[in-house]
């Protein structure tokens, strides 16, 4: 039975493959040329011809959830390199336009996408480590081994580790995300805030060392009112004394306080008394 290529009647697919190619070469050179001689509307064809060329690049980049960032980074990218081809290098544009647009994409991720940004080597490790993931996982039909991701990245399983964690400064959670706990409790229910009780414990351990500076019967007086929250009153007839003593030794034994308190350490104690 003869072959359709022996057919004269029977033009192969593979010749209007090549034929097609020709003539979308020929097209792209002639919007070039009019680029060159200053027609806006050729740049805008030519854009929108090779806009496809730039989203299939950002695809390749895709995250999950940034497309349309990325898409605007291969966008620009692409009207840059549209700029900036010259034909007379004799070079397909797409040979120039998929490396320019890589490169911007990568430096979207170096210096735009970090919440806290790793080196630069580091980073570039990540994004390679991320595409031989995603082969792997396909061609193993499983998740790789830190030894696979090395051997597939030529880098060092230590190396490997590292890049896994700083991965993970890419992006930050919300302080209003919710926890595992619950949809009502928040990351920020979470956090510790200031404890005054240390504060507090270290002024009472500094007012014990005071306290030995002063007379029994003022020290006593002065637990009494101050720890106990007794009166004046109730303080004298537990000393067998007047309200009006037990005001002076009160107000006595705060100032032996605070003439200790500023000889020994001013700054320290100055707020204690």
């Amino acid at each position: 039975m003869p072959q359709l290529a022996d057919r004269p009647d029977v033009t192969p697919a593979s010749t209007y493959s090549v034929r097609s190619d020709m003539a979308r070469d020929r097209s792209d050179r002639q919007l070039f040329a009019r680029r060159d001689a200053g027609d806006s509307r050729a740049r805008d064809e030519l854009v929108e011809r090779f806009l496809p060329l730039a989203r299939s690049v950002a695809r390749r980049y895709e995250r999950g959830g940034e497309f349309d960032d990325l898409m605007q980074v291969a966008a620009l990218a692409l009207v840059k390199a549209i700029d900036r081809y010259d034909p007379a290098r004799g070079f397909a544009f797409s040979s120039y336009a998929v490396p320019t647009i890589a490169g911007e994409l990568k430096r979207h991720f170096r210096d735009r996408s970090w919440a806290i940004r790793p080196p630069r080597d580091l980073q570039e490790l990540i994004l390679r480590i991320e595409r031989a993931t995603a082969r792997l996982t396909t061609d193993l039909d499983r998740s790789p081994t830190v030894a696979e991701l090395a051997e597939a990245t030529q880098s060092t399983d230590e190396l490997v580790l590292e890049a896994l964690q700083a991965r993970q400064s890419r992006h930050t959670l919300s302080l209003h995300a919710p926890t595992a706990a619950g949809e009502d409790a928040a990351l920020q229910d979470c956090i510790g805030g200031m404890d005054d009780g240390y504060g507090a414990a270290e002024e009472r351990a500094d007012l014990q060392e005071l306290m030995a500076f002063v007379p029994p019967r003022t020290r006593i007086a002065l637990r009494l009112r101050f720890e106990k929250d007794l009166t004046q009153a109730e303080i004298g007839e537990l000393l067998g004394v007047s309200q009006m003593q037990v005001s002076r030794i009160i107000r006595r034994g705060l100032d032996q306080l605070r003439d200790v308190a500023e000889q020994r350490e001013p700054e320290r104690y100055a707020m204690l008394v």
